[in-house]
């Protein structure tokens, strides 16, 4: 697995994460990735995508993908309920140094959190039925855990 942005630096560093539920656990995305936080608008299906591409949205005149993150984790999907909404987040494209613009589906936004270098480890060894490096390492924060995701590699497929 690569070194963290966290663990990069020293114990002291904060970095900023926006934490998010789906069905009841607690994940986290580098704060500097998101570009905005909207309400569940109507989703487009599209034929013969990845059952995890929810479908499109048009943004202000912009279309762009949604990805249920339940389904791309191969969890049980919730309920969309008034929490439910859309995280916009800016991730590399396919090309070298390009960006492109996703939406993912989230239960619940928690909070933007500062978490320390030194509060951040490496996830555990799952073995090799479980793949570890969606992951940028598990925060423990006062009495939780967040799971920290390395979003360009989730969406990167």
């Amino acid at each position: 697995m690569n070194a963290t942005p966290a663990s990069s630096s020293s114990p002291s560093v904060q970095q900023k994460y926006l934490t998010f539920t789906l069905s009841a656990e607690s994940y986290g995305i580098p704060v500097l990735k998101v570009r905005e936080i909207i309400q569940l608008l109507e989703i487009t299906p599209v034929p013969q995508s990845p059952s995890y591409m929810r479908g499109i949205i048009n943004l202000r005149g912009k279309v762009l993908p949604v990805v249920d993150l339940h389904r791309k984790f191969g969890l049980h999907p919730s309920e969309f309920t008034e929490q439910t909404c859309i995280v916009i987040v800016q991730i590399e494209g396919s090309a070298p140094g390009t960006l492109k613009q996703m939406g993912i589906l989230v239960d619940n936004i928690e909070e933007v959190l500062g978490i320390q270098a030194s509060q951040v480890e490496e996830p555990p060894d799952f073995g090799h039925a479980i793949s570890s490096e969606n992951l940028l390492g598990v925060a423990k924060v006062q009495d939780s855990i967040k799971i920290l995701l390395d979003i360009d590699k989730v969406l990167a497929g």
